[in-house]
């Protein structure tokens, strides 16, 4: 069966629409004649005629006019189904797994996500929720959320959270039963309530004060691998809970909790997105980190306004921190 291909239909469209063989031309780039001659030949394949055609003017036979009818839309369609595939292929897509602990994931689906997916609605983001510092490369994710001094060395890491500070804290009703500690070795006589990451490992407490520094390996009634756990252990006067400041400044302020040895809680640089640096990322990540760096500059700016010293360090020690929960 004889065809007419798409260059040829798209011809015979052009020719009808304009009623004129040489505006048809001047609308395709081509000359009169070739144009003339293309038409000639379909209507020979065809053997059948498509135009009336006088010195003056063009115009469709009933065979013409049939065609056009069905024609006309069908390529119309082949048109906008070219333009979507196009498009989709321009427009952000694809799937970003990211590891993170539950209150760094919890910041950024609050702050930026909803800005983003409105930008980028064909990008989805998925947060596996962990506490351990995985190795995002070997378990297959496209990025991690960690506190910056645990991101590796290897990483680009993209700065977005507050310097964090680690407290001591207990309740008045706890140190009405055991004197607060004056030094931090006094914590070794403490009923203090330790974390235990996933990987097992306890977490040992990093006391800075003036350039001096001291380590403890505290001991106590309870081990829990939930910050927010040990808040609440810490109200209920179990003992001395070290937290991030974040979770106990309102117990603090209301005083069902007592900040201990203020002057040697450590104060570290905070949380960071962060991605293999020896890999082109993704367009989708590659949007996603510029947009938590927006926000994070934005929070940063912030606290520099507020407080003009903003120590900002990458502590050198490899005690992971606990995440915040």
């Amino acid at each position: 069966m004889p065809r007419a291909g798409l260059a040829e239909l798209t011809a015979f469209i052009t020719i009808a629409e304009q009623r004129s063989f040489s505006a048809a031309a001047r609308v395709l780039g081509l000359s009169p004649s070739a144009l003339s001659h293309a038409m000639r030949n379909m209507e020979s394949r065809l053997d059948v005629r498509l135009f009336n055609r006088t010195t003056r003017s063009v115009a469709l036979t009933e065979a013409g006019e049939q065609l056009l009818r069905r024609v006309r839309p069908a390529l119309a369609d082949l048109d906008d189904a070219v333009g979507e595939v196009t498009a989709a292929r321009n427009r952000p897509s694809g799937t970003i797994r990211i590891s993170a602990s539950e209150a760094s994931a919890k910041q950024l689906v609050r702050h930026v996500l909803p800005d983003f997916f409105a930008r980028y609605p064909e990008i989805h983001v998925e947060f596996v929720v962990d506490s351990r510092l995985v190795d995002i490369v070997a378990e297959g994710f496209d990025a991690g959320i960690r506190v910056l001094e645990d991101v590796p060395r290897d990483m680009i890491a993209v700065r977005f959270g507050r310097d964090m500070r680690l407290v001591a804290a207990a309740s008045p009703e706890y140190l009405a039963r055991y004197p607060a500690p004056k030094a931090p070795h006094d914590l070794m006589r403490h009923r203090c309530i330790r974390f235990r990451f996933e990987s097992g490992t306890l977490y040992r407490w990093d006391l800075t004060h003036r350039g001096k520094s001291a380590s403890i390996d505290v001991d106590g009634p309870m081990t829990l691998g939930n910050v927010n756990l040990m808040v609440e252990a810490a109200l209920a006067g179990i003992g001395v809970a070290w937290v991030p400041l974040d979770h106990v400044a309102e117990h603090v302020a209301s005083g069902r909790l007592v900040q201990l040895l203020p002057e040697w809680s450590p104060t570290f640089a905070g949380l960071c997105l962060y991605y293999p640096a020896n890999r082109h990322p993704p367009t989708a990540l590659r949007l996603f980190a510029e947009a938590v760096r927006a926000w994070g500059e934005r929070q940063l700016s912030d606290e520099r306004n507020k407080d003009p010293r903003h120590p900002v360090k990458r502590v050198g020690a490899r005690n992971q921190k606990p995440e915040t929960n």
